[in-house]
């Protein structure tokens, strides 16, 4: 028996995240929320998402399996319930199945009909979702924290070198083959977590709370504030505040990301900035591609960039931006606040695929990886639509 995490109607609403990967893989926190089911009950999670994106992560053999809405923030009487559930029964909300058990097949679900599945179906009303792109970073301090002790429960950091200045050392997580010298580490805000083979330079200064994840880098005299995560495999630098980073992504020189949530390979040019306040300090609204309108965000909001998108030198992306998957992004003065999926430069141009694909993998090779098949054929499919 396994988890499968399984997208709900509404995925759509996390554009451009989701475009490129199913909602389970999107990182908050430290993990991404099929890590975290998978730390918290040491079960095998298999993802269900739509069927262009399905051959990214497999399929569970047949039987008995617990299923559970990807967008939901797991918490103690979740987990609880996926230890204690009986075949047929669910948990649901006004918002449609949060978790079940039932032996129904893989190929048969469908998220729109699933309460369909279930012989007892029981209300549970408090339960978070993510719905839309902005609230990964608005829900990364709390996630962080959380995700901070799952993983460090019952576990001893790796040795802090003397050249570092820490405050509350007991709340900074050092794992194996780290290295992290003459760096300045003020955990009183938050836990600080540094991952497996990280490297933090010489004089940066880090607020928690914050992630670094696995082979990650911190470029000299990085200025970091919480809540921000580096996913596995980014390099960081200049100043970043309140931004996630899922993976494999660059902002490697001086310039400023606030409030951002960034997708996977992506680069910021050196000296590209953000801004994440209104000159008015009004409420930031930003494009919402499938309700087709502006929403209210918040005072704070920066950019969400989706996977595989990059932006040259001296870039000045305006507040509550939205960019798509695959864009090479390049303008005088400050950039239009919607750049749409394929975009070269930001006049209306479209990203020719064959040179797209081409110098998405010249960025996979610098990080020792490639494009695959598989991923190709998503790009594609999504450019025809």
């Amino acid at each position: 028996m396994s988890i499968i995490l399984f997208d709900n109607t509404q995925r759509n609403h996390l554009w451009p995240l989701t475009q490129t990967k199913a909602v389970a893989a999107l990182r908050m926190g430290i993990l991404t929320m099929a890590e975290r089911w998978e730390q918290l009950t040491g079960m095998q999670v298999f993802v269900h998402t739509e069927a262009y994106l399905q051959n990214l992560y497999g399929y569970p053999d047949a039987g008995e399996h617990i299923w559970i809405d990807a967008s939901v923030i797991p918490n103690t009487a979740l987990v609880d319930l996926v230890q204690s559930i009986d075949k047929n029964d669910c948990w649901a909300d006004e918002d449609g199945l949060i978790i079940g058990k039932t032996n129904l097949s893989f190929e048969d679900f469908d998220a729109a009909q699933s309460l369909q599945y279930f012989e007892n179906i029981h209300d549970h009303t408090t339960v978070d979702r993510i719905r839309y792109p902005w609230e990964l970073m608005q829900w990364n301090d709390r996630i962080l924290r959380f995700d901070f002790d799952v993983l460090t429960r019952g576990k001893i950091s790796a040795a802090i070198s003397s050249t570092n200045r820490c405050v509350h050392p007991e709340h900074i997580f050092i794992e194996p083959g780290a290295v992290v010298e003459h760096t300045i580490l003020n955990a009183s805000t938050g836990p600080i977590y540094i991952g497996k083979h990280a490297t933090i330079m010489e004089g940066s200064a880090i607020r928690g709370p914050f992630a670094l994840g696995d082979h990650s880098v911190l470029k000299m005299n990085s200025r970091i504030y919480g809540a921000t995560t580096l996913g596995p495999n980014c390099m960081g630098g200049g100043e970043i505040k309140n931004s996630i980073m899922m993976g494999y992504s660059n902002k490697a020189h001086d310039g400023y990301m606030g409030d951002a949530v960034i997708g996977e390979w992506c680069n910021w040019g050196a000296g590209t900035s953000n801004s994440n306040l209104k000159n008015t300090a009004g409420i930031v609204k930003v494009w919402s591609e499938a309700d087709q309108e502006y929403l209210p965000t918040g005072y704070k909001c920066g950019v969400i960039m989706g996977d595989y998108s990059r932006t040259a030198i001296n870039s000045s992306i305006n507040t509550g931006s939205v960019i798509g998957v695959c864009c090479n992004v390049f303008g005088e003065g400050l950039l239009p606040n919607i750049i749409p999926d394929f975009s070269w430069g930001c006049k209306g141009v479209k990203y020719r695929m064959d040179k797209a694909l081409t110098d998405i993998d010249n960025w996979r090779k610098l990080k020792k990886q490639s494009l695959s098949e598989i991923e190709k054929n998503i790009l594609i499919t999504l450019s025809l639509k």
